[in-house]
């Protein structure tokens, strides 16, 4: 399984659009060679940097396993797309909240979890909820990073 975006590569700074410095709206996110046997799609955007030991910016879940993208400025609303929803990030919002680090270079990791299930869950539910109901049924995880620093 693949994950990529194509408005910055691994490893590389995450361009000012998508951070509290710009428009921070979420960037477009890419993947590919999902597993046939997932049914749905779960992605989780953390900076591991944090003075709080790490911060969660988005938490996404129940995309259709047959989804290749997730277009760029994804709505910060609890269900944006079809069955799709989104958590609270640990800014307290539903949706993306980009890149806003206090101080030095963060790393951002995108987190993509294929799951054998679509989630019985609500939207607006927290990272740690979100990892406890994927626990039995993660079948494949991939990641990507970019960095930024204001």
């Amino acid at each position: 399984m693949k994950i990529y975006s194509t408005a910055f590569k691994d490893s590389e700074m995450i361009p000012s659009k998508y951070t509290c410095d710009g428009e921070d709206i979420s960037p477009p996110i890419n993947f590919s060679e999902v597993p046939e046997s997932a049914r749905s799609l779960a992605l989780i955007c953390v900076d591991p940097d944090a003075p709080s030991g790490k911060w969660v910016h988005w938490l996404i879940y129940n995309i259709p396993a047959d989804m290749s993208e997730l277009k760029e400025n994804v709505a910060k609303k609890e269900k944006p797309e079809g069955e799709i929803l989104q958590g609270i990030n640990d800014f307290g919002r539903i949706g993306y909240g980009g890149p806003c680090p206090p101080g030095g270079t963060h790393r951002y990791y995108f987190k993509l979890y294929a799951l054998d299930t679509i989630l019985n869950l609500e939207a607006g539910i927290t990272e740690k909820e979100l990892l406890k109901a994927i626990f039995n049924h993660n079948i494949a995880e991939t990641h990507f990073m970019g960095k930024y620093s204001s």
